[in-house]
């Protein structure tokens, strides 16, 4: 165990951050309480099965789990992806058995020495939550609604939280309380309410919209592949992932931006499927039945709330996860970013001392959400009609992007690099290595055989 008087830490959710936020907290508190609105009981089939949780509305959408988000879970939870993969995840090569179809083009499919682990987000949650379950010194208030924050010294620290279960308040004293409660998080209220400064937030507005369909595809339409992704371009601002999931599943998820949204019927999604720039989701799943109707959701905008930038915070309140960021999910970030800011949680409540509000959210932004949040809203500028800034750094880079796509048809590690990058395993500034802009430049400068 971690430290004597580090008593009790209170998570608000246990949505993916919250549960990891609990996992890293189990190592330095007595006791650590997660308090969840949805019953978690429900959550589990008849027939074993996850089911989504309510509180998780993008739930039924194709999700990922991208290769740093696996390697933090794998160090939080040993032996985490044999119990996945056992458990009927599917594996493979990130880029050796993914088809990529950018503008029309079909990426070449180099073998990247990096797992990809498909499953549903209901899948991965429930064996996480069993992982955090199993943990001694962790418990689960379900059911449970936050109403507020307790304080002391005069709004200069946060002592616990009040909850109402029923109707019946009741008060949770805590040494620590952790905010994992999503986008919608009630912490920027709370604050003002303290006193201190408005939150800044910086938002990007996208107006994506989903629609996800079920399909029980045959060994043969896909047979060395785990998901083929038809990539969004700004001349074409609609695109779709279809994946191999647990169950013997393959789940379709459609997208499209600028209110370009797929309809929600099953015709609809076919013909939508069958417009992107490349037609191979839809020759895949079009002679087979989907298993029920499309689900749709939407995704106004990437939306980042700068703690690090406040003058002032109480001690003993810190937050994570989607209720700091909440990025484009197109790209598949979130629960690894998530992962991200449960390290940086580990790393500050280790340690004789209290954690530091201030000192943990700088770190938070510099480790966790900086780049990721560049690399979000530079792709999403590319879109004509998204409002924002496009500087003369920005065109550099996405043209030099857009350069080493093209090489890497040519030179296939050019695309194992740029996956080491999208997967979040190295950071984009690898992209600009010297050998890396050498081997873009050599791979431009061949003929076209």
């Amino acid at each position: 165990m971690g430290i004597a008087d580090h008593n009790r830490a209170v998570v608000l959710g246990a949505s993916m951050a919250g549960l990891l936020a609990a996992r890293v907290l189990a190592d330095s508190y007595t006791e650590v309480l997660v308090v969840e609105r949805d019953g978690l009981d429900d959550l589990t089939g008849p027939d074993g099965s996850a089911e989504t949780r309510r509180g998780v509305p993008q739930g039924r959408h194709v999700h990922a789990l991208l290769a740093r988000g696996r390697h933090i879970l794998e160090e939080l939870f040993p032996g985490f992806t044999d119990e996945l993969v056992t458990g009927g995840a599917i594996t493979g090569d990130v880029t050796g058995n993914v088809r990529w179809i950018m503008d029309g083009h079909r990426m070449p499919k180099p073998h990247s020495d990096m797992l990809l682990l498909s499953m549903s987000r209901p899948f991965l949650e429930q064996r996480v939550r069993a992982r955090v379950r199993s943990l001694p010194n962790v418990r689960f208030l379900e059911r449970h609604d936050v109403t507020g924050l307790l304080t002391a010294d005069d709004g200069k620290a946060v002592v616990g939280v009040s909850v109402t279960e029923d109707g019946a308040d009741r008060t949770l004293s805590a040494d620590l309380v952790v905010d994992a409660g999503g986008r919608r998080s009630r912490t920027p209220a709370w604050l003002k309410e303290l006193g201190y400064a408005e939150v800044p937030e910086d938002q990007m507005a996208i107006s994506v919209g989903y629609a996800t369909q079920y399909y029980r595809l045959p060994d043969g339409v896909m047979p060395d592949e785990i998901s083929i992704d038809v990539v969004a371009s700004p001349e074409l601002p609609r695109g779709a992932i279809c994946a191999k999931i647990d169950g013997d599943r393959t789940v379709v998820t459609a997208y499209g931006y600028l209110g370009d949204y797929p309809p929600n019927t099953s015709a609809g999604f076919l013909d939508f499927l069958k417009s992107l720039s490349g037609t191979d989701i839809h020759d895949a799943v079009r002679d087979h039945q989907p298993l029920g109707d499309p689900v749709a959701y939407r995704f106004p905008a990437n939306l980042r709330r700068r703690y690090e930038l406040l003058p002032a915070l109480p001690d003993g309140l810190l937050v994570l996860g989607d209720a700091v960021c909440s990025f484009n999910p197109v790209y598949g970030q979130g629960m690894t970013v998530a992962a991200l800011g449960a390290t940086v949680l580990r790393d500050h409540v280790t340690g004789a001392q209290a954690p530091d509000p201030r000192a943990y959210f700088a770190d938070l932004a510099a480790r966790a959400v900086d780049d990721v949040w560049e690399m979000t809203t530079g792709a999403d500028l590319a879109f004509p009609g998204v409002e924002g800034e496009r500087t003369e750094e920005w065109q550099a880079e996405q043209g030099y992007v857009a350069d080493l796509l093209t090489a890497a048809t040519r030179d296939h590690s050019l695309l194992t690099a740029y996956a080491r990058v999208v997967f979040l395993v190295d950071p984009p500034s690898a992209l600009a290595a010297p050998e890396i802009q050498e081997a873009v430049r050599a791979a431009l400068a061949q003929t076209d055989r």
